[in-house]
């Protein structure tokens, strides 16, 4: 029967006809029980034009609802002036289904126009039939508020049915926009996490290969070690390369970061140094027992920054570092102390510095890159430690 009833709900128009096809049977049954007082011509007149109809009832409420009313009324004053006794039509209980339906699918606007009607057409017939008053009122009453308390009840069910319905679209909508962006949002960490490894490794090959090419003929120890330090950075880009790859194959998690801290920072100062950058560094306060999610930040902000300075610092580049660990944060700042008429005129394509407004956004930090008064390119940053 629930597979039944599930069928029934996806087709309207079947359970209508089946609700009129009831009605002509609950009609045929009242004429065979009094076919002795009944006319049946007009008996047969009556059922079919009350109960036809009722198939479209859903389809064309306003249409049918008259249709069903004025039927009612036009076997009442013909059964009447027939000399009818009573007017026994169970087909009749379509008075009340139209108003279930008016209620239900039109408007409680509509319902009481009809109710009113309907009131006035069981006036009639209590005139012109005999019947009990009592009994025909009491019935009427409970039958038409039943119906209409049926239908306000149906009202509300579809009214709930359609939020929720509606509200799983959006759940959906939304379920599909979370994975968009996360897919996003994962393709920017990968292409920050790969630029910040590659970049700062082949920038400063690069500038080491081309001292190196300049200094060996005159100066071959000189050009030796730049090639030393060449390989020295490759080896260490490809190291961070294999280990961020492996990163990015499994789930991050937080204690899987190496602690870069002090040790990390000094690394960083020692490899551009060696590279021929003059840095100067200042901490102030423990970078050792930070998360590794900010300590990670803090070594990529200052890395990012000094291979800028070392890209476009000219030909004696210099930079100075300062990191400070404080209550709420921790404050970095990296200033390019040479840029000049000597410095390079090389166009960044702006992707280092995007990338470390990104890493840094996604740690709730703030950061500022720009030129000051005095002609000194400075970046600062904060990383809240919280």
């Amino acid at each position: 029967m629930r597979r039944f009833s599930l069928w029934l709900r996806g087709k309207p128009f079947v359970a209508d006809s089946l609700l009129a096809a009831m009605l002509v049977v609950l009609d045929v049954v009242a004429l065979v029980a009094n076919a002795e007082s009944t006319n049946w011509v007009l008996f047969g007149v009556v059922t079919s034009a009350v109960c036809t109809p009722i198939a479209w009832r859903r389809r064309h409420p306003r249409t049918v609802a008259v249709a069903v009313l004025v039927v009612s009324l036009f076997g009442t004053t013909t059964g009447a002036a027939l000399g009818e006794t009573t007017n026994l039509h169970p087909s009749l209980l379509a008075l009340p289904i139209m108003l279930y339906t008016l209620v239900a699918y039109v408007g409680r606007r509509d319902a009481l126009f009809y109710l009113i009607a309907v009131i006035l057409d069981s006036i009639l017939a209590l005139l012109l039939f005999d019947e009990d008053l009592i009994t025909s009122v009491v019935f009427g009453a409970m039958m038409y508020a039943l119906a209409w308390i049926a239908a306000e009840f149906l009202g509300a069910r579809r009214a709930y049915d359609e939020a929720v319905e509606a509200r799983l679209v959006v759940a959906e909508y939304d379920r599909d926009r979370r994975a968009e962006e996360a897919v996003a949002l994962e393709r920017t960490r990968i292409a920050r996490e790969l630029h910040d490894v590659i970049a700062h490794g082949v920038s400063v090959m690069v500038v080491q290969a081309d001292g190196a090419s300049y200094a060996i003929r005159k100066d071959p120890e000189r050009a030796e070690q730049a090639v030393a330090n060449i390989s020295a950075t490759g080896r260490q880009a490809l190291a961070e390369l294999r280990r961020t790859v492996a990163l990015l194959r499994t789930t991050p998690h937080t204690d899987d970061m190496p602690q870069y801290g002090t040790a990390g920072l000094a690394k960083v100062v020692d490899m551009m140094s060696k590279a021929g950058l003059y840095v100067e560094l200042e901490q102030t306060g423990n970078l050792d027992d930070i998360s590794p999610a900010i300590s990670l930040g803090v070594h990529r902000v200052v890395q990012e920054s000094l291979t800028n300075v070392l890209r476009h610092g000219g030909h004696a580049p210099r930079a100075r570092v300062s990191v400070v660990r404080r209550d709420s944060g921790v404050h970095v700042e990296v200033i390019n102390r040479d840029v000049g008429p000597t410095a390079s005129t090389v166009q960044g394509t702006g992707n280092g510095l995007l990338g470390m407004r990104e890493r840094v956004a996604v740690l709730q930090g703030t950061l500022d890159a720009g030129r000051t008064d005095d002609g000194q390119w400075v970046v600062r940053a904060v990383l809240p430690l919280e």
